[in-house]
């Protein structure tokens, strides 16, 4: 099919094709947390965090907790705590080979995003581990990340995509979450036992059995 694709494949044709941006988007991006910055993360409950291993094969994982989950340990120095989750640890198998990493906050309601771009380490104690406790779980392992790039990201993407406005959202579009597991791999599981795992107590094994 790649005959039916125009490709780019120099900077100049991309930026023929996209033009320059402007001034104020160009020089937008810091090194260092500027107050507003601490004051998202403080509001921030999610996060989408980039990995790439040395072969350059990516990994985006998710995290969430309460707001202000991100520790801000000085102005160029961030740790992510880790809760239990599958196992699979594919971004952290990623950061061991290669440690550059991209973070994007999101704040419900707010269009925009706030981008951070760093290098990345394990760390599996530190006397700050204490300040990131979340219903008696304490983590064992956190992401600390030393800024090298953090700017605020435009609205337009939540703008034109409507993610905000519930009147949009159609969450029974797709099948439940273990009808999907059952329909794309194969489990030992039965599909009840499978809404069963997912169903209410899901919520209420989030920081530990």
């Amino acid at each position: 099919m790649s005959d039916q694709f125009v490709e780019i494949t120099s900077e100049a044709e991309l930026r023929a094709l996209l033009g320059e941006p402007m001034p104020r988007a160009a020089a937008k991006d810091r090194r260092r947390l500027f107050p507003v910055d601490r004051q998202w993360l403080a509001a921030s409950p999610f996060c989408l965090v980039a990995t790439s291993a040395a072969d350059g094969s990516c990994d985006v994982s998710p995290k969430g907790d309460p707001p202000g989950f991100t520790l801000v340990l000085d102005d160029t120095t961030l740790a992510i705590p880790e809760r239990p989750g599958n196992r699979r640890v594919d971004g952290f198998r990623n950061i061991l080979g290669n440690p550059h990493v991209g973070l994007i906050y999101l704040v419900p309601g707010r269009a925009e995003t706030l981008r951070i771009n760093g290098r990345a380490r394990l760390v599996r104690d530190a006397p700050w581990f204490d300040r990131m406790i979340v219903k008696g779980h304490r983590p064992i392992l956190a992401l600390v990340v030393e800024i090298e790039q953090i700017f605020l990201h435009c609205p337009k993407a939540f703008l034109r995509s409507e993610l905000w406005s519930p009147e949009t959202w159609k969450p029974d579009a797709l099948p439940s979450h273990a009808s999907i597991i059952k329909a794309v791999q194969h489990t030992e599981e039965s599909l009840e036992e499978l809404e069963h795992y997912y169903g209410p107590d899901y919520a209420r094994r989030l920081y530990g059995a």
